[in-house]
């Protein structure tokens, strides 16, 4: 994922505030094999503390001696480095080739104000770009309207006029999974490894305990209820998996009043047309009901609970990324 990672951005602003000085550095193009992707980031303060990565070692200390220059200056610049295939090699990718960064002094080259806008967003989970043109300069802190292909796919670079740079700053992914049953336990661990913060409800304390779901948040609240203290927004996908029409149906309820990107629940088609006959007792409108993925999963045959926590993990991805 491309944004300013939370704990990079409010680094760089603590070292500035403390009088330290600080320079974000930025990947802004790649060719051939990269380690990091466009819009990764590396804090430098200026006593050489370093936070995030822009190559995974191979030019890190090049881009500290260059962040030095640009805190005496003060003047932000665009940085291109030529990676061999023996230096790739040594950083465990398989052949060499060619970044760009982009590097900028703040309070100097990034504004203290659009870096603490920056960080307000991440910690609000607001999502927002940080453009800049790299010829004049000038930058801004703007929200996804007109960039809303970019903010989709997570994908920062360069607008049309090939000087203009996007920054995409999205909230972090999260999965909410109402029912602590044998396919949440393979579920959790999957999601999180595929960059989701995953969210266990399940009313029975017997079934949802952290020996089961271990460095899992587990909350025994009604869904609907625990749903809206926890928040859903348009970067939450949420998974109902207890077949349970009481636990189940308040939590559908919660995520069709909600702009999550992805509301998959599990049982048959005989099954979802049940839930789909109280839905519509219930008042709910036809297009929300059409938002709700089921049978949860890509149709793959998924047998076992883990193949279907494959599948409904491939669904997640192909709804987030796929063609719109």
């Amino acid at each position: 994922m491309a944004e300013i990672s939370d704990n990079v951005a409010k680094q760089a602003l603590e070292w500035h505030r403390a009088g330290k000085g600080a320079v974000l550095a930025t990947v802004v193009e790649t060719w051939g094999s990269a380690p990091r992707p466009v819009g990764a980031h590396l804090a430098i303060s200026g006593a050489g503390e370093l936070a995030g990565s822009v190559s995974g070692g191979c030019v890190e200390g090049a881009v500290v001696a260059e962040a030095f220059e640009a805190l005496e200056t003060g003047q932000s610049k665009v940085l291109t480095y030529g990676v061999s295939d023996d230096e790739a090699f040594d950083v465990g990718l398989a052949c060499g080739g060619t970044i760009r960064i982009m590097l900028q002094p703040v309070g100097a080259g990034m504004s203290e104000a659009a870096l603490a806008d920056v960080v307000h967003a991440i910690e609000a989970r607001q999502p927002v770009a940080y453009v800049v043109d790299t010829e004049s300069w000038s930058a801004r802190v703007q929200g996804p309207e007109g960039l809303e292909v970019r903010f989709r796919a997570d994908r920062s670079g360069f607008e049309g006029d090939a000087k203009t740079f996007v920054s995409v700053q999205n909230p972090p992914l999260r999965m909410a999974i109402v029912g602590a049953v044998h396919i949440a336990q393979f579920l959790v661990p999957m999601a999180r490894m595929a960059g989701y913060d995953p969210f266990l409800v399940d009313p029975r304390e017997a079934f949802a305990t952290p020996e089961r779901f271990p460095d899992t948040t587990i909350s025994h609240d009604w869904p609907d209820e625990a749903l809206h203290a926890w928040g859903l927004d348009a970067r939450t996908a949420v998974v109902t998996l207890t077949h349970d029409p009481k636990i189940d149906d308040p939590a559908i309820a919660a995520a069709l009043a909600s702009d999550c990107f992805y509301l998959g629940c599990l049982g048959s088609t005989r099954t979802h047309g049940k839930r789909v006959d109280r839905l519509r007792a219930a008042g709910a409108a036809e297009a929300d009901i059409a938002r709700i993925h089921a049978p949860v999963g890509l149709n793959i045959g998924a047998k076992s609970p883990a193949e279907i926590a494959v599948a409904v993990l491939a669904q997640v991805t192909e709804v987030l990324r796929g063609p719109k």
